[in-house]
C-alpha cells in the first residue's frame, strides 16, 4: 500500500519529547524548529525533565525560533502533581527533590512543596522526586528517610541519561536508582514511559490518542509511553537511539515509524507488507532466512524494510543480540 502524502498527514496532532528531539542543551536540534513551525497540526511538547516549569521550557523553546504557549507543554512534574492532587488531601506537604519545576507544579496543583533542607522532623505525604542539577546526596538521603518514613513515592521519571550540548549526562533514573538502593519499595513512575503524560497531553488538545503522533528519540521511554498511551510512535535518530536499538526492542516499546530527523515527518512513508515471509516498504525488501539478515534494495526504506524482519525474526525467538548485531552489520554497509 502506497501513500503518497507526508507521514504527518497521517495525524491530528504531534505530542513532541524535547531532549534529543528539538534541542540538546541550549543547542536545537538541526532541522527540528523548521520542521516543526511548519505544521498544521498542533503540537503538545511533552519532556521528563522535571527541573523546568512549563513557562520556562516554552520560554527556551520561543528562543529558538517556535512559537509555543505555555501551556503547550507538559512536564512529567507537573504529571505528577496532576495525579498526586486527585489522590491527596488539599495543602497536603510533599517533598520536592529536583529543580524548580517540581515545587512548582505541586504549588499549581494546590500542594505544598517542601524542601529537603526544611523536612527535618516534619512528616510528608509523599516524596517526589525529579531531575534537578543542583540535587545533592543531602537531597536523595533525605527522600530515603521520607520514604524509610512511610511517605508515598512518586518519580517524575526515570530517564538514566540526560543529552546535553556537552554529551551526555546521568539523568532523573540513575538518582531514583541511587535513592531506591536505600529503600524498600519501587517508586511509583509519572513519566514515560508511563501513559499520563501522553494521556493528559491528548486530552489537552481534545484528540483522540489514536490519531496523535508521540514523538521521541528513547526506546524505553519515549516510544514505551506511546504504546502504553495507544498513540502511534515515531523513532527520530538525533538523540539517544539509532537503528540497531530499534531493532533489539520488543514489541512494547517499538516505533511505528523511524526517521533520521524530523524532516521525516514532511516525506512519504511506505506502509510495511509481507508477503511469503518477505518484508516490504517501498521497493525495499527484506527477509531472514537459515539465521542472516538478507535486503535487496538501499536506503532509508531498505533500514525499515530490515527492521520489520529482525521484528518478525525477534518475535519468533531470535536473540536481542542476534537483532541488534544484524541491524549494526547492515547500517555499517548502508554507511
Amino acid at each position: 500500500m502506497t501513500d503518497a502524502r507526508p507521514l504527518v498527514e497521517r495525524y491530528d496532532a504531534l505530542i513532541c519529547d524535547l531532549d534529543g528531539v528539538v534541542y540538546k542543551g541550549a543547542v536545537a536540534v538541526p532541522h527540528a524548529v523548521d520542521v516543526l513551525e511548519s505544521l498544521r497540526q498542533p503540537v503538545v511538547y511533552a519532556t521528563n525533565n522535571a527541573s523546568r516549569t512549563p513557562a520556562d521550557v516554552a520560554a527556551h523553546l520561543r528562543e529558538l525560533g517556535l512559537s509555543a504557549l505555555d501551556d503547550a507543554v507538559v512536564t512529567s512534574s507537573t504529571a505528577a502533581a496532576g495525579v498526586l492532587a486527585v489522590e491527596l488531601d488539599p495543602g497536603a506537604l510533599v517533598l520536592a527533590v529536583g529543580g524548580p519545576g517540581v515545587a512548582d507544579a505541586l504549588t499549581a496543583a494546590g500542594l505544598v512543596p517542601v524542601a529537603p533542607s526544611a523536612r527535618a522532623g516534619r512528616h510528608v505525604a509523599a516524596v517526589v522526586q525529579g531531575y534537578g542539577p543542583d540535587v545533592t546526596a543531602a537531597d536523595l538521603a533525605e527522600a530515603a528517610y521520607a520514604i524509610q518514613d512511610g511517605a508515598r513515592w512518586v518519580a517524575t521519571n526515570v530517564d538514566r541519561t540526560l543529552p546535553t550540548d556537552r554529551g551526555v549526562a546521568p539523568g532523573n533514573g540513575s538518582l531514583v536508582g541511587a535513592v531506591r538502593l536505600a529503600v524498600d519499595v519501587e517508586p511509583e513512575v509519572m513519566g514515560k514511559p508511563a501513559a499520563p503524560m501522553y494521556t493528559i497531553a491528548a486530552r489537552s488538545l481534545e484528540i483522540s490518542p489514536d490519531r496523535v503522533l508521540a514523538v521521541g528519540d528513547r526506546l524505553e521511554t519515549d516510544l514505551g509511553g506511546a504504546v502504553a498511551a495507544g498513540t502511534a510512535g515515531l523513532l527520530v535518530l538525533t538523540g539517544v537511539h539509532g537503528w540497531a536499538d530499534a531493532a533489539a526492542a520488543g514489541p512494547s516499546t517499538r516505533p511505528d515509524h523511524v526517521v533520521e530527523d524530523l524532516r521525516g515527518l514532511l516525506e512519504p512513508y511506505p506502509y510495511g507488507r509481507v508477503e511469503d515471509g518477505r518484508h516490504h516498504r517501498g521497493s525495499a525488501v527484506a527477509a531472514v532466512h537459515g539465521g542472516e539478515l538478507h535486503v535487496e534494495g538501499d536506503g532509508v526504506d531498505a533500514l525499515r524494510a530490515a527492521l520489520d524482519a529482525i521484528w518478525a525474526a525477534r518475535d519468533a525467538g531470535a536473540s536481542e543480540q542476534w537483532c541488534r548485531d544484524s541491524m549494526a552489520e547492515l547500517v555499517g554497509t548502508a554507511g
